[in-house]
């Protein structure tokens, strides 16, 4: 058995496996589209007419991409948005460990498509060994948001999404039977 003195001292070991990155999108920097929030929508995911979607456009609003969340992550993200409430931030201690470990993410970037779930790819630095994590878009959404962090996709993965952002953006043009507890009280809720 460890010592807490061995654990904290001892470097986080991640190892990325062939299988895990088999589906993932291989990109160039030159590829990457910038993408900022545009609203949250519920009603719009296929899957599910009660999840709520993340809408993420470029800065041109040129391209869309949904992003479909899980009911917690919808929620932070409205509340962490919502100046008129005292602040919430359950991502802090996430913020002040990074700080502490001097570690910083620099981007966040839309990597792959496996059944109904997006995933992103967090790029890491200040730490030796571990450059990105990848994981679940619902499971992240509200934390690169918090920490502000860049969020990029490619055209070819937001083509592939086309479907969803053909049915999120007829939601937005007609402004669709919302579900009780996202009423449009925030101007980021569609």
């Amino acid at each position: 058995m460890m010592d807490l003195k061995t654990i904290v001292t001892q470097p986080l070991q991640v190892y990325f496996t062939k299988t895990e990155s088999e589906g993932e999108e291989t990109f160039h920097a030159r590829d990457l589209v910038e993408l900022r929030i545009f609203g949250i929508a519920v009603g719009a995911a296929p899957m599910d007419a009660q999840r709520p979607v993340l809408i993420l456009k470029d800065l041109a609003h040129e391209f869309t991409l949904p992003v479909p969340l899980n009911a917690l992550e919808a929620g932070l993200v409205v509340a962490q948005s919502n100046k008129q409430s005292a602040p919430l931030n359950p991502h802090k201690f996430t913020e002040l460990l990074l700080q502490k470990l001097q570690m910083n993410i620099c981007q966040c970037v839309f990597v792959e498509i496996k059944g109904v779930h997006q995933y992103v790819r967090f790029y890491l630095s200040g730490h030796p060994q571990m450059t990105s994590i990848k994981v679940r878009a619902e499971e992240a959404m509200s934390l690169a948001l918090t920490l502000n962090i860049p969020l990029f996709a490619t055209r070819k993965f937001m083509d592939r999404s086309k479907v969803l952002t053909a049915e999120v953006e007829t939601l937005s043009q007609t402004q669709g039977v919302q579900h009780p507890h996202f009423q449009k009280f925030h101007h980021y809720v569609i």
